[in-house]
């Protein structure tokens, strides 16, 4: 059971994605916060699976609300949930290790798509945020690393290309006709090869280096 926690200053809002959730067997609303300071304090003692947070909040902004509730909750997995698409705000969210980000015009099918695949420890990033990070990214004038574009296997570019889509290691081995375990050992190759953290950088490195291009 997937336990969330949803942030959000508009109540509306809350219980409409609550109604939404409640629906599916293997999510379970844990509880909700109108305010950063408030998200904090449950993610303290309720120590959710995902948080739900939305970027614009009075008070503490869901962004350093973002940093706050992973120094309490080190196991919660953070996905932003907002109208903000700004490329700033994006890039903001991300430096404080957000683990996912979705617009709330999104189709109901795809936050719950997005939930489960940030609950299983990946990240999630809407393509057409990826598309906006990748233009700010691109427009930077910091040093880029690697300055060449590694040799990948074919295989570890078909994973790439999947890891592109924010889809699960399950869905990925599914695709490919391989087991999760190699699908595991196909990312940690690509991540050590592009010099990259995590899965949502190494997509965003190999953007930028023209590895692979977002359908």
């Amino acid at each position: 059971m997937i336990r969330v926690l949803i942030v959000d200053d508009h109540a509306v809002v809350r219980h409409g994605i609550q109604s939404m959730l409640t629906l599916e067997d293997d999510i379970e609303v844990v509880g909700d916060a109108d305010s950063g300071m408030q998200a904090v304090e449950k993610a303290r003692s309720l120590h959710p699976q995902v948080v739900l947070l939305d970027l614009k909040m009075p008070g503490m902004g869901g962004a350093l609300t973002c940093r706050a509730v992973k120094e309490v909750s080190p196991r919660s997995r953070v996905l932003i949930l907002t109208g903000v698409d700004a490329e700033q705000d994006v890039m903001n969210a991300l430096e404080h290790d957000a683990d996912g980000y979705l617009l709330k015009d999104a189709p109901a099918e795809e936050l719950l798509h997005a939930i489960r695949v940030v609950a299983s420890g990946q990240a999630y990033l809407q393509p057409s945020i990826t598309r906006r990070v990748l233009r700010r990214l691109s427009s930077s004038n910091a040093p880029q690393q690697p300055l060449l574009p590694p040799q990948l296997t074919p295989r570890e570019l078909d994973v790439l290309r999947l890891m592109a889509t924010s889809r699960s290691n399950k869905e990925m081995a599914e695709a490919m006709t391989v087991t999760e375990e190699t699908v595991r050992s196909h990312i940690k190759s690509i991540l050590n090869k592009l010099r990259q953290p995590n899965r949502m950088q190494a997509v965003l490195m190999a953007l930028r280096l023209g590895i692979i291009e977002l359908e």
